[in-house]
C-alpha cells in the first residue's frame, strides 16, 4: 500500500474559510477539481505584491488542489507544531492559472462557465 499524503488546505487568515468558498463555488469552474478537468492550475496571489505562485506539495510537485505546504514561507501566518503551514495571510487568495493568467475562484467560475 502507498503511504497517505497529509496536506493542509489554504485558508484565508482563519481556520474555516476555504471550505465556505469550496462550498460557495461547488459545481463551477471555482472549484479545483472542476477547475483542474479545465485546465485550470490551482494558485495562489499575494494581493499586496502581486505574485502568483502555483500550488505545490512541500517537496515542489505540482499540487491538483490549493495545498500551503510549498508557498513562499512569508506567506505562512501559522505553522502547527511539526511545522506544517496551517494558515495563510488574509492577503493570500486562492485561485488558478490559466495560460499564465491568474483567476480568482470567482473569476474562474464566471470565465469558463461559459465553455
Amino acid at each position: 500500500m502507498g503511504q497517505t499524503e497529509v496536506v493542509a488546505v489554504a485558508t484565508r487568515g482563519c481556520a474555516d474559510p476555504l471550505d465556505d468558498e469550496r462550498r460557495q463555488y461547488r459545481g463551477t469552474a471555482g472549484e479545483s477539481a472542476l477547475a483542474v478537468g479545465l485546465g485550470l492550475q490551482p494558485a495562489f496571489r499575494d494581493e499586496g505584491t502581486g505574485e502568483v505562485v502555483a500550488a505545490r506539495f512541500a517537496d515542489g510537485r505540482p499540487a491538483p488542489l490549493h495545498v500551503l505546504d510549498g508557498l513562499p514561507e512569508g506567506w505562512i501566518a501559522a505553522r502547527d507544531d511539526n511545522g506544517r503551514a496551517l494558515r495563510t495571510r488574509p492577503d493570500v487568495v486562492c485561485g488558478f492559472l490559466a495560460a499564465g493568467r491568474f483567476y480568482t475562484r470567482a473569476e474562474a467560475a464566471a470565465c469558463f462557465a461559459r465553455r
